[in-house]
């Protein structure tokens, strides 16, 4: 039987180089090999952005992340891409997951207080406190054994590996134990250099920046704030610059020498900017293309949602009947 794969974004704006290389890499490369279920996660967008205005924002973000996906070859054909909203079952799950965790156990997820942060929130909801319940229900429901995630999601699979087991060993056996899949680079920094690419920190580059775009922020990306002049030997550890070279670069023995010339002090901060704009266009130019393709067809994305949605739900009944029948909640 072919093993699956749940994992999804919430669309909450346009997809970024690091969500690339985090998970969606890694989804085109497994999309053949495993039976996929991709989760448009808008009710995970409640859980900070729960205003009337943010969520008039939603039915544009979802077309936009359809897009994303699309134009960096996830097929819909071998891909079941749904909306998560339009499948009631997960709601009832999670609430039956919920009484399986403790508030306690939930404020140890570490990515608890970033969120917070970034949203400028000082007490969570409930809702935002227990996403992760939901976000546990939306890989049980389909009984992933792989989720492809950033490395700071982590915990959330563990902690998803956890109601599986205190559920298996209450009820008997119904769920699979998911593991998590991390990119071959974990986290790609900002353009900033304060932390990870975030598209609430505003230090991303996006996957529909044009090249003039991408130019602009490549231009004011962080390098090595002790280097002063151009002739003055630089850091490669912590460079902004570097580590994009590195994820994104194809000429690997060309990088490797640029970067022996900026210990050195042989090269200038703007010449290696210069090549990053190129190794970036050039990584990027596909992708345009195929999304300016798709957004051709305007009933596209619609078409895709209704049926990877229809199917979604499908199996997902199944699941949680058999959920229910082994609680004792089927009368």
């Amino acid at each position: 039987m072919q093993k699956r794969i749940l994992t999804g974004d919430r669309p909450t704006g346009p997809l970024h180089l690091g969500h690339y290389v985090g998970t969606l890499s890694n989804r085109v490369k497994l999309q053949s090999e495993y039976e996929v279920f991709l989760i448009v996660a808008d009710l995970h967008t409640l859980t900070t952005k729960s205003s009337k205005e943010d969520i008039a924002k939603l039915p544009q973000n979802i077309r936009s992340q359809v897009l994303d996906y699309l134009s960096v070859g996830i097929d819909p054909e071998k891909v079941t891409i749904y909306l998560q909203s339009q499948v009631p079952e997960v709601y009832e799950l999670s609430l039956l997951f919920s009484m399986l965790v403790t508030k306690e156990r939930l404020e140890r997820i570490p990515t608890l207080k970033d969120v917070m942060r970034d949203a400028g929130i000082e007490k969570p909801s409930l809702g935002l406190l227990g996403y992760p319940v939901l976000q546990a229900a939306d890989i049980l429901m389909f009984n992933a054994d792989l989720v492809p995630v950033g490395k700071d999601q982590e915990s959330h699979i563990e902690l998803s590996r956890e109601i599986a087991k205190r559920f298996n060993s209450l009820y008997g056996q119904v769920f699979h134990e998911p593991q998590a899949l991390v990119g071959d680079v974990a986290t790609l920094p900002g353009i900033d250099g304060s932390g990870k690419m975030s598209k609430s920190a505003g230090n991303a580059i996006y996957l529909t920046d044009d090249e003039e775009t991408v130019r602009s922020k490549v231009m004011k990306t962080y390098t090595d704030p002790a280097r002063i002049h151009a002739n003055d030997p630089g850091h490669i550890e912590g460079n902004v610059v570097f580590s994009y070279l590195d994820a994104f670069g194809k000429d690997k023995d060309e990088i490797e020498t640029l970067k022996e010339r900026y210990k050195k002090g042989e090269v200038g901060d703007v010449e290696v900017k210069e090549k990053l704009v190129t190794v970036l266009n050039d990584f990027l130019a596909p992708i345009r293309a195929k999304r300016k393709e798709f957004e051709a067809d305007p009933n596209l994305v619609d078409n895709i949602l209704n049926k990877g949605t229809e199917r979604a739900r499908e199996e997902a009944s199944i699941v949680l009947k058999a959920a229910k029948e082994a609680m004792g909640l089927n009368y």
